[in-house]
């Protein structure tokens, strides 16, 4: 006999863990960028917060791109404060694993980021990439503000539109304003380029839009 799985299920802030006061230490500087990963960041700069399953893969897509200032991974969309890797593991803090990217808009466009994190994972599938299931891998943006809510809108609509006509279903990803970013611990701060034969299974979560 065969049993469905059951589904991952957000839990409420009631029932999440309680966290901590104390945020995360972080090293100052990016490893790759040579940039600061925590606030304050130079005046222009606009920041976005995704969610596409494991973070360590996720975050080296964003800092090779020409106009990325900086970049960190973190916890984001949940309840606990200042949530530890294991707990957030759970599921019980709500966080989804979170890439903060920090960008210069007079040298990248939000669509170019956007396109990035659609064309690398898999946005119609629920709480899950690949192999990694429950609501700490759902598909996320997090925005802070109008003009970048209606950027993600439009971009929302143009990629559903090619899933559909490849033959894909909904896609899933949710889609709000950005509370607060919780940095994760700083072993996990670009991970693939600290371990280089570290593993991520991103490779077999990307759609073909082409």
């Amino acid at each position: 006999m065969f049993f469905k799985q059951r589904e991952p299920e957000m839990i409420s802030a009631a029932d999440a863990l309680p966290g901590r006061a104390e945020s995360m230490p972080v090293a100052a500087e990016h490893l790759i960028l040579g940039t600061p990963m925590v606030p304050p960041f130079p005046d222009g700069m606009e920041q976005i917060v995704v969610g596409m399953g494991c973070f360590w893969g996720a975050e080296r897509f964003f800092w090779q791109m020409e106009g990325v200032y900086t970049t960190a991974v973190g916890y984001a969309g949940g309840h606990t404060p200042n949530p530890t890797y294991q707990e957030t593991c759970t599921g019980k803090t709500g966080h989804t694993e979170a890439v903060l990217v920090v960008y210069d808009p007079s040298k990248v466009d939000l669509e170019a980021i956007l396109a990035v994190f659609w064309e690398n994972h898999d946005a119609t599938t629920a709480n899950r990439q690949g192999n990694d299931v429950g609501t700490q891998y759902r598909s996320a943006i997090y925005t802070n503000s109008s003009d970048q809510r209606a950027v993600v809108d439009a971009s929302v609509e143009k990629y559903q539109a090619k899933l559909t006509e490849k033959g894909f279903g909904q896609i899933s990803t949710e889609i709000a304003d950005a509370g607060i970013f919780y940095y994760a611990e700083d072993y996990h701060q670009q991970y693939l380029e600290k371990n280089p034969g570290g593993y991520c299974n991103h490779g077999f979560c990307q759609v073909s839009y082409a």
